[in-house]
């Protein structure tokens, strides 16, 4: 969606649509935003009346040549029928080419109130996995031990990594990162959840393990791990099968939105924990 919308401005510009403040029940928290061009619409303030309106108000000052910034307050209840109940404070803002830069500075501040991931594998779920976390502001970094085995475009903040042998990878990942290990081989999967078991045992900063595959797989990665010398304390570190339950189907597609389903599940508990808002 960032790429999208850089691409856009280079050539037209918008009204940026941002949540300044809430009180009460609304659909989305500060820091959500939505940018209206004159034939599309890319984010959302929430949806139904109160975008409606928001994006009417934003086409009008798009064609009233309106510059600057304006902030406007909707009482989502009486104004616009809404059952929240609440009240929202959306900031109006017009942007162009020359703001690109201000915006990815932006964009990286609201981004760094995510835990980094870290993806290890380039197969099929690992790419449906990227299209479907590329939506959210976070930092995702992609490696694999394979060369060229990324597509020729990928969404601006993801970083691709080549690695040879992928777990010498794990040593250098961002204190933090939620780790998804689905390579293309099991002989890369056991070497990279072992790096992961090993760094947890010096540092203890990886706070999600997630392995692709079978409880059978799990199986044996554990019998051989306890060989060489982890605690099943250490192992209980180790999600796998990684994916939210109850969601059948191995499509890559599909796993993919199982997956992406526990880490934001995963992620939210942390974010709560320590009072962050992830959206602004």
């Amino acid at each position: 969606m960032f790429t999208e919308l850089f691409s856009l401005l280079a050539t037209q510009e918008a009204v940026l649509v941002t949540v300044r403040a809430h009180r009460g029940s609304v659909p989305r928290e500060a820091g959500a935003w939505m940018a209206v061009f004159a034939d599309r619409l890319l984010g959302t303030v929430g949806g139904g009346h109160l975008e409606w309106q928001a994006v009417q108000q934003a086409r009008a000052d798009l064609a009233a040549g309106v510059v600057g910034c304006a902030q406007r307050r909707y009482p989502l209840g009486p104004a616009l029928g809404q059952c929240c109940g609440g009240e929202v404070e959306l900031g109006f803002e017009r942007i162009g080419a020359q703001d690109v830069s201000a915006l990815q500075q932006r964009f990286d501040r609201q981004r760094a109130a995510w835990p980094p991931v870290a993806l290890f594998g380039g197969g099929h779920v690992g790419w449906a996995l990227v299209r479907l976390l590329a939506e959210l502001p976070l930092r995702l970094t992609w490696i694999d031990s394979r060369d060229g085995i990324f597509p020729p475009e990928v969404p601006t903040q993801v970083v691709c990594e080549f690695s040879q042998p992928v777990q010498a990878a794990v040593a250098a990942l961002a204190p933090g990162s939620h780790v998804l290990v689905m390579s293309f081989s099991h002989a890369e999967d056991f070497e990279v959840v072992q790096a992961c078991l090993a760094r947890q045992r010096q540092r203890a900063d990886l706070p999600f393990i997630g392995l692709l595959g079978s409880r059978t797989k799990w199986a044996t990665f554990a019998h051989r791990l306890q060989d060489r010398g982890f605690s099943p304390a250490e192992l209980a570190q180790v999600t796998c099968p990684v994916g939210a339950p109850g969601i059948g189907g191995k499509q890559p597609e599909v796993i993919a939105v199982a997956v992406a389903a526990q880490l934001l599940q995963v992620m939210d508990r942390a974010l709560a924990c320590d009072g962050v808002n992830k959206d602004g």
